[in-house]
């Protein structure tokens, strides 16, 4: 009898036991909270908020500021005032990116804080506080100064210049501490440090593309593509009630048709892009004339062809930009500025070489863009075009700042490798 009664208590225990868990079980299912509090907000951007830490080298004015024009260059007295770019100094404007560099870091900045003007980069006097250190050498204005045929006897001075930089950094301990790779060098015109590039492979290089960089020198990962200074005037007053009607030339190009490497497309577009009444292409010098021209065409046009030249780049590309005319880009191995901001596909057009020189292709498929397809893209340039201009002071969102932002994006994968390389104890497999 007490066997069966025991039995019966353990069973009737066990009934309970599962009742409680199920009703347990039932609660949990049930957040009394709103939907909206149940789970923990997202992480925040792992980006830093503060504006990159930069510190800049200090270096002689016949690396930077003497090579402008002297009297123009006279003003400056110890950074507290910065001297205007020469308004003369015709195509040598376009590869200009290190002195809009130098400039945005003038004055000095100390603090590690967001910025009211949306600052990307803030100079530091204090080497040791600087994430990133600056060299303020005009690679590009020294080339072009010295020796711009690359025969000329003064073109020693450049590579005196090269040389002479090199010692400087070399004896520099922050430049001996990472191996310079998280030093930022702009090389932004293809011949820019031509004598001695090849010893600044691990810093971070600015250029226009990588067409005349060995890949053991300059490559994508690594280094920043920054944009050409354009040359022409911005299209500020871009606000016609009908621009499509606006814009009677469907295809502009203006410009030398006479170009080596990729640039050879330019010679053979002549044939295939004549007999066209809404078509123009031309043959044309950047001189004075030939600048206001080239703005007026662009101006007019709902697209802007832009061909290879002697690298897959050029400036046209962004006068076609800052003038709102659709970018038709025929250049196989081009590499664009801030493209992992910017998607140039909302607002260009690409063709590889082959397919633009299929007679009557290119122009088919541009008569085949609607009025709304190209209103958009239209709409879309005047918002972007921004990111392309180059001031004193700056503006936030504008092309330095976008470069300095490209840097920032670069220094996580460089303090891997400095830290990296100061551990290892024998030589780095991953190069083998």
């Amino acid at each position: 009898m007490l066997s069966r009664l025991s039995q019966a208590v353990c069973a009737a225990s066990l009934i309970c036991l599962v009742i409680l868990i199920y009703y347990f079980s039932l609660i949990r299912t049930v957040d009394p909270r709103p939907p909206d509090l149940r789970f923990p907000p997202p992480c925040p951007p792992s980006g830093d908020p503060h504006p990159l830490r930069v510190y800049m080298y200090d270096l002689p004015r016949r690396f930077n500021l003497g090579m402008l024009d002297r009297s123009e260059a006279a003003a400056d007295d110890g950074g507290r005032r910065f001297p205007p770019w020469p308004q003369n100094s015709g195509l040598k404007r376009q590869h200009s990116v290190e002195y809009w560099m130098m400039a945005s870091l003038l004055p000095d900045g100390g603090v590690a804080t967001v910025t009211k003007d949306g600052r990307e980069a803030v100079r530091v006097a204090d080497p040791e506080a600087a994430e990133a250190f600056f060299v303020p050498f005009f690679s590009s204005l020294s080339f072009n100064t010295h020796g711009h045929n690359m025969t000329d006897p003064e073109t020693e001075v450049d590579r005196q210049l090269q040389v002479d930089l090199l010692k400087i950094l070399s004896d520099s301990k922050y430049y001996q501490r990472s191996g310079g790779r998280d030093h930022v060098i702009p090389v932004h015109h293809p011949n820019a440090f031509r004598f001695l590039r090849e010893q600044i492979n691990s810093s971070i290089l600015v250029v226009a593309d990588f067409g005349r960089c060995p890949k053991t020198v300059s490559f994508l990962s690594k280094d920043v593509v920054a944009p050409y200074v354009h040359v022409v005037d911005s299209f500020m007053d871009d606000n016609h009630a009908n621009p499509f009607e606006s814009r009677p030339t469907l295809l502009f190009f203006r410009g030398r048709t006479v170009r080596k490497d990729e640039g050879i497309v330019r010679a053979k577009l002549v044939s295939v892009l004549m007999g066209y009444d809404d078509v123009r292409y031309e043959e044309s010098h950047a001189n004075g004339e030939g600048i206001k021209a080239s703005s007026e065409g662009m101006r007019s046009s709902k697209f802007c062809l832009h061909p290879a030249g002697d690298t897959p780049s050029s400036c046209r590309l962004f006068d076609a930009i800052v003038s709102h005319c659709v970018p038709v880009i025929v250049s196989d191995r081009i590499e664009l500025p801030f493209e992992d901001e910017i998607d140039y596909r909302d607002f260009s057009l690409f063709f590889s070489i082959k397919e633009a020189l299929q007679p009557g292709f290119m122009v088919g498929q541009l008569r085949k863009v609607e009025k709304e397809k190209w209103i958009k893209m239209w709409t879309r340039l005047k918002e972007v075009s921004h990111h392309f201009e180059f001031q004193y002071p700056l503006k936030r969102g504008d092309a330095v700042n976008m470069i300095w932002q490209q840097v920032h994006h670069k220094l996580p994968s460089v303090n891997l490798a400095v830290h990296r390389s100061g551990r290892l104890k024998i030589p780095d497999w991953w190069n083998r």
